[in-house]
């Protein structure tokens, strides 16, 4: 059994807890299966974590951490608002390489809900996703790419919506989701119906092209 400094130990536990509660459920996995997965004994666990909960609970506030810094990461550079809106959009940390356990594991809490720890974990979780992207809408929505009709902040729950149920249709495999027969995909839609065909690439099939100046705050 090799030693680990007590940070990076901490981040395989939670990275082998990830694996382990996304295939096997919160209830299923066990700290005795973690500890055997990592090549532990179990007693190193609670050296780290007083208890599973307290370890699901750090996995959710890790994936919240890793979205934003994604986020973060996709955005630099990028000075245009319709465009860093449209990136938001396309990096729906739900179903990428590195986001897709720790959100699947945030989908478990859906029966644990309960236990106010982790309802606080995954409130706040979704409340500074939220926050995110409702200053995006704020500063597209100054500079006039994004309507005023609605509050960025309604703006922002809808894409948080979209984005969950798109994510949880992902993690259950339904096939052929997301697009229609053309090959248009609902971020397609998301982003022409919030930032029209600005900053977009000009890759959407025939059938899925809309007016060149259709925007969301477009006729009555």
């Amino acid at each position: 059994m090799s030693r680990l400094p007590a940070a990076k130990r901490r981040e395989q536990l939670l990275d082998v807890a990830a694996r382990l509660f996304s295939t096997k459920g919160y209830a299923g996995a066990t700290t005795a299966q973690i500890a055997k997965e990592a090549g532990i004994t179990e007693p190193i666990i609670y050296r780290h974590f007083k208890s599973k909960r307290d370890l699901f609970v750090a996995l959710i506030e890790r994936t919240g951490r890793q979205t934003l810094e994604q986020w973060e990461g996709d955005l630099e550079g990028v000075d245009d608002p319709g465009a860093r809106l449209k990136k938001i959009i396309d990096e729906n940390p739900m179903v990428s390489e590195k986001g897709r356990d720790g959100y699947r594991v945030l989908l478990q809490s859906i029966s644990e809900v309960d236990d106010a720890l982790i309802h606080k974990a995954v409130s706040d979780h979704m409340t500074r996703l939220h926050a995110f992207i409702t200053r995006e809408i704020e500063r597209a929505q100054e500079a006039h790419k994004v309507t005023g009709r609605f509050s960025a902040t309604v703006i922002a729950w809808v894409l948080v919506n979209v984005g969950m149920g798109y994510g949880v249709l992902t993690a259950m495999g339904v096939p052929g989701h997301g697009f229609d027969s053309s090959g248009t995909h609902v971020k397609d839609v998301l982003a022409r119906i919030l930032v029209g065909r600005e900053g977009q690439k000009d890759d959407l099939p025939e059938s899925g092209r809309a007016n060149k100046n259709e925007r969301f705050d477009s006729g009555s």
